[in-house]
């Protein structure tokens, strides 16, 4: 095998490639976990004794890939939401999320001048008024790396939420009268952080082996390309898209579940993706919400935990870069079988529609399902590998989960 010659590695040892490249070691993990605890301990217990104003923490919450459970071997980052009894609105966070920031750093630096920690922090510099995280990278002779953080102060609107049960629908219509009066949409996902990381991490452990593969190959393209790509979130809930409605079993083809992914992003014209775990259309309010989204412009890959927030940008140019050098992938080894032949991607496009309750959405035809509103059967998305025929732009359609 290759090494991290990922192009090169044939379909049948692309899971050999993920256990030995990609699955982050016990050593590591453990690393990690230890400057979490440092972190958490500091923010509930330390940080703001001495803020001029009572300040109390409700939680803190690991996101990103280490809360999510697909973290890479060797990129060792954490995202620490903060929740605050004092944010009391969407509003709120948006106004003060910055002074809670400022006195998060002014106490990391007094601790490092006390050696208050057998640790070392190194605290970035914040540029804008209004700055939405502190980033900064701890470092101590027990740990081999250094362990870069994002700090994120957020208001606590689910409270003590569990994964037993789905939020009250009043949450998102806060959530969407908020962000829809201060044009801020996608501003707060924060918030739904334990949402956001209980989706991908209750996923099978293939699926997030699968998922660490698309990442890295997503940083190969980074590598390569530069900016401006899709946000790579959008890329792993592409993933769990294509593993759900192509596959959904525990264990399966990784090379037919990679070739799949890289097909939905050369259709990245016809995606529109959402899930209804957190929210569905059962809410006048919300439904009515969730019909303007997946009427906007594709591609619409709407964060499953809050719907307000369209993952897959804004920026088509973008999903363009990324579809044509999936196009050049599909050519390489990493598809090709034992035997020479070609793998072939997983059947991923709409399901049989119910006959009635139809409305038309940007000149895509939709019906609706218990679910929530899917459009009606088109045809197979393109493998894309040979050069497809121009679409206009009145005839996309639309993959939905």
């Amino acid at each position: 095998m290759s090494g991290w010659n990922l192009k090169d590695i044939p379909a049948w040892n692309l899971d050999k490639f993920i256990e030995d490249y990609l699955l982050p070691d016990t050593r590591f993990r453990r690393q990690v976990r230890q400057a979490v605890h440092i972190i958490s301990t500091f923010l509930k217990e330390r940080c703001f004794q001495d803020a001029p104003h009572p300040v109390r923490v409700s939680k803190v919450v690991k996101g990103g890939s280490s809360g999510k459970g697909t973290t890479l071997r060797g990129r060792s980052d954490a995202d620490l939401v903060v929740f605050l009894s004092n944010l009391t609105s969407f509003q709120e966070q948006l106004d003060h999320r910055g002074t809670f920031i400022r006195e998060i750093k002014r106490q990391l630096e007094a601790c490092q001048e006390e050696e208050t920690f057998a640790v070392q922090f190194e605290v970035q510099s914040l540029h804008w008024e209004r700055p939405r995280a502190l980033s900064f990278v701890l470092r101590s002779p027990q740990l081999q790396e250094g362990v870069e953080f994002d700090v994120l102060p957020a208001f606590d609107v689910l409270g003590q939420w569990t994964n037993t049960y789905r939020p009250d629908p009043r949450v998102y219509i806060k959530l969407i009268q908020e962000c829809q009066d201060l044009d801020l949409e996608g501003e707060f996902s924060t918030c739904f952080t334990e949402l956001q990381r209980d989706f991908l991490r209750q996923r099978p452990t293939k699926v997030k082996s699968l998922i660490r593969l698309v990442k890295h190959w997503y940083q190969l393209c980074k590598e390569k390309l530069g900016k401006p790509l899709p946000p790579q979130y959008a890329l792993e809930l592409l993933t769990v898209y294509a593993w759900e409605r192509g596959n959904k079993q525990t264990d399966f083809s990784t090379a037919r579940g990679f070739q799949t992914v890289l097909v939905l992003v050369l259709n990245y014209r016809e995606l529109c993706i959402y899930w209804t775990k957190y929210y569905d259309f059962e809410n006048p309010i919300i439904k009515q919400y969730l019909r303007r989204q997946l009427n906007k412009s594709r591609p619409v890959i709407l964060d499953p935990a809050d719907p307000t927030g369209n993952v897959a940008g804004k920026d088509r140019y973008s999903w363009q870069r990324l579809a044509e050098e999936a196009r050049v992938w599909l050519g390489y080894p990493c598809f090709t079988n034992r035997d020479g032949s070609r793998v072939v991607s997983w059947n991923v496009q709409p399901e049989e529609d119910y006959p009635n309750d139809w409305f038309t959405c940007e000149h895509r035809t939709y019906q609706c399902h218990d679910y929530g509103w899917r459009p009606a059967p088109s045809e197979n998305l393109s493998t894309g590998l040979a050069a497809s025929i121009p679409q206009k732009e009145d005839d996309w359609t639309c993959a939905i989960l």
